[in-house]
């Protein structure tokens, strides 16, 4: 065999292993966000009622889930306990609405951390006055950067919906806050 061809071919067999070492997968990571898991911080019955309660998330992460007037949304505080208020009824849909049971974090393994790249979450929206009972279900995606948390995409209701917004999220570091 020619040397020029064992270096070649050595080269290139080294930076294939390196590469593929180096680009470690996105995953998710679920967590959930129903009032059996999460500790309800404060609640009242009067007035049409209002919760607020606190939810595990991933990494110190934690998401404050809030519900008025029949309409919910969550901040998401980071491990300093610094609040990003979602605004998921002035961001997505101010119908009376309901998050889904749980919270997907897109996350990349980072040596032995896991490091959140963004948030997804189901938000049901009852948007025709005339057919309360039915709802739109979007996925809302939102970045978490080191300076930022916030609303990039809002998928609506198609076929491989899941898959777009797992897309999205994976994206969501370099887009603008809606």
């Amino acid at each position: 065999m020619q040397p020029y061809l064992v270096i070649l071919t050595t080269t290139l067999f080294l930076s294939l292993s390196f590469t593929s070492q180096a680009a470690d997968p996105i995953t998710s990571v679920y967590t959930a966000l129903d009032g059996a898991t999460c500790k309800t911080l404060e609640s009242s019955e009067e007035g049409g009622g209002w919760y607020k309660g606190r939810c595990n998330g991933i990494n110190a992460y934690k998401l404050l889930v809030m519900e008025s007037d029949l309409r919910q949304t969550i901040t998401v505080l980071d491990p300093k306990q610094k609040e990003f208020p979602l605004e998921l009824w002035s961001t997505v849909s101010s119908g009376f609405s309901s998050l889904g049971a749980k919270a997907e974090w897109r996350v990349k393994k980072q040596g032995n951390k896991t490091q959140p790249l963004a948030l997804i979450v189901r938000f049901n929206v009852s948007e025709n006055p005339e057919q309360p009972e039915k709802n739109t279900s979007y996925l809302v995606v939102s970045k978490i950067t080191a300076q930022q948390i916030c609303v990039t995409d809002i998928v609506k209701p198609q076929a491989k919906a899941n898959e777009l917004a797992r897309k999205l999220a994976d994206q969501a570091g370099a887009k603008a806050c809606k």
